[in-house]
């Protein structure tokens, strides 16, 4: 059996069964995730397998990368979608945001070309299932990014959009804003306009 299909099929059964779990090293993840076409996060030795959004998750998520790309042109920065995986060294999250944003250069993974290290920002969208994983949890492993300036979360239920924003003493203030507001994002300096993030032309 090759290599990737054997670790398909031991992720797919440590997915069902916790009486046994299987831990895999960083290599075997990135060998997995290379030869993959559905996306995994990986944490402590764990493959957790992303579920595929919405319609609604997904224009929201194109619609706050469309607006930072318009803010952000002209600048050295560059927005990516949810292609891209980013790695939390200290805490050794492996993810994939909604959007990530990049300013100077991009900081590559030495054992991985396709891992960023040092985004200036990310977004992550909420969905039922990830809320409060998002919300909590992954938020604290965002927030050990020594690069990382700021958290942006963009609710599925309400026009209500969050963003956690680092100080100078590496404190995090929050921000929010609703419906008819706008949200500034002091770590790229342009601003997102609530009802341009939820904006749907199909509605």
């Amino acid at each position: 059996m090759a290599a990737s299909a054997k670790l398909s099929n031991m992720v797919s059964t440590d997915m069902v069964s916790t009486r046994h779990p299987v831990r895999y090293t960083r290599a075997e993840y990135i060998s997995f995730e290379r030869a993959s076409n559905v996306r995994h996060e990986f944490l402590d030795g764990s493959i957790y397998a992303m579920a595929g959004g919405s319609r609604e998750h997904a224009l929201i998520a194109m619609n706050t990368g469309t607006l930072l790309n318009m803010g952000l042109r002209g600048e050295r920065c560059a927005v990516h979608s949810s292609d891209l995986r980013i790695r939390i060294v200290e805490t050794g999250l492996e993810t994939y945001p909604d959007v990530t944003v990049v300013c100077g250069h991009a900081d590559l993974d030495p054992s991985d070309e396709h891992v960023v290290l040092n985004p200036v920002l990310v977004v992550e969208v909420t969905s039922p299932s990830t809320e409060d994983y998002d919300r909590r949890e992954k938020v604290g492993h965002y927030q050990r990014i020594p690069s990382l300036r700021e958290i942006v979360l963009v609710s599925h239920r309400e026009r209500h959009v969050v963003a956690l924003k680092r100080g100078d003493d590496e404190s995090w203030a929050r921000h929010e804003a609703r419906a008819g507001e706008k949200l500034t994002l002091a770590s790229v300096g342009c601003e997102l306009l609530v009802d341009e993030i939820y904006r749907d032309p199909l509605a």
